[in-house]
């Protein structure tokens, strides 16, 4: 086998390994869009009022899960925290 062929060969595998790759990922953000789509709609439907909420607070629940300030103390035992997470 010539050393050209050798390289368009190797070329053309790469770029359909690249392909396949990339159509695998996108079922995986579609699948992880369609989660938390969700979960959004699970946690408005369990009756969190949000409508005294700035959107900065909205966000950072929506995003991360933390409860404003305000609401933490009530919300949380002192005994429980979280470990790792953003």
């Amino acid at each position: 086998m010539e050393t050209k062929e050798y390289k368009e060969y190797l070329m053309f595998g790469m770029i359909a390994l690249v392909l396949i790759i990339a159509v695998v990922q996108s079922f995986q953000i579609k699948a992880m869009k369609t989660q938390i789509s969700a979960n959004v709609v699970a946690s408005n439907g369990n009756g969190i009022d949000m409508s005294g909420w700035s959107e900065d607070e909205k966000m950072m629940y929506e995003h991360h899960g933390t409860l404003p300030a305000r609401l933490q103390q009530n919300a949380q035992p002192a005994s429980s925290s979280m470990v790792g997470g953003c």
